[in-house]
């Protein structure tokens, strides 16, 4: 069964932001690549906030991460 990721775009100062369903990503981060068409990941500062991912497996709590645009370094 695949499982459905609702990917939320932070990026603008919006009080209804955004909302993509993607259905059989991989994981969250390539919900969000699909969703949003640029590459993200878990962890980084607050201003590079890119989007919230949520999913739920059945018989588990919701799951959400943050993911954060790409720094180059």
């Amino acid at each position: 069964m695949a499982i459905t990721f609702r990917v939320v775009d932070m990026r603008s100062d919006s009080i209804d932001p955004q909302e993509t369903i993607i259905v059989g990503a991989r994981s969250p981060e390539d919900a969000g690549r699909q969703a949003l068409g640029v590459e993200l990941v878990r962890s980084g500062q607050r201003k590079d906030l890119i989007a919230r991912v949520y999913w739920q497996t059945p018989g588990q709590p919701v799951n959400m991460v943050r993911l954060y645009r790409r720094v180059a370094g």
